[in-house]
C-alpha cells in the first residue's frame, strides 16, 4: 500500500514539473516573440519599411523550411496519401 502511495506520489510530482516545464516553454516564447517585435518595431522607426521586409522575409523562410521539411520527410508507405 505504502509503495503505490509513493508511487503516485512520483507521478504527481513529475507531472507537476511536467506542467512547470510547459509554462516556463511558453513564457520564453512569449519574451522572445516581444523580443523580435521591439527589434522590428525599433529598426522600422530608423529604417522604414524595416517591418514589411522583415515579414517578406520570414514567409519566405518559412515556405523554404516547410520545403525542405516536406522534401526530408520520409515516406511511410501505411499512412494514407493525404497524411504523407
Amino acid at each position: 500500500m505504502l509503495k503505490n502511495s509513493n508511487k503516485l506520489s512520483g507521478e504527481s510530482n513529475l507531472i507537476e514539473e511536467i506542467k512547470s516545464l510547459k509554462r516556463e516553454d511558453e513564457m520564453l516564447y512569449n519574451i522572445l516573440a516581444i523580443d523580435i517585435w521591439a527589434l522590428a518595431k525599433t529598426m522600422d522607426e530608423f529604417q522604414p519599411g524595416f517591418w514589411a521586409a522583415f515579414m517578406k522575409n520570414r514567409e519566405k523562410a518559412l515556405k523554404h523550411f516547410l520545403a525542405e521539411m516536406i522534401k526530408n520527410k520520409p515516406a511511410d508507405k501505411k499512412r494514407p496519401p493525404f497524411l504523407r
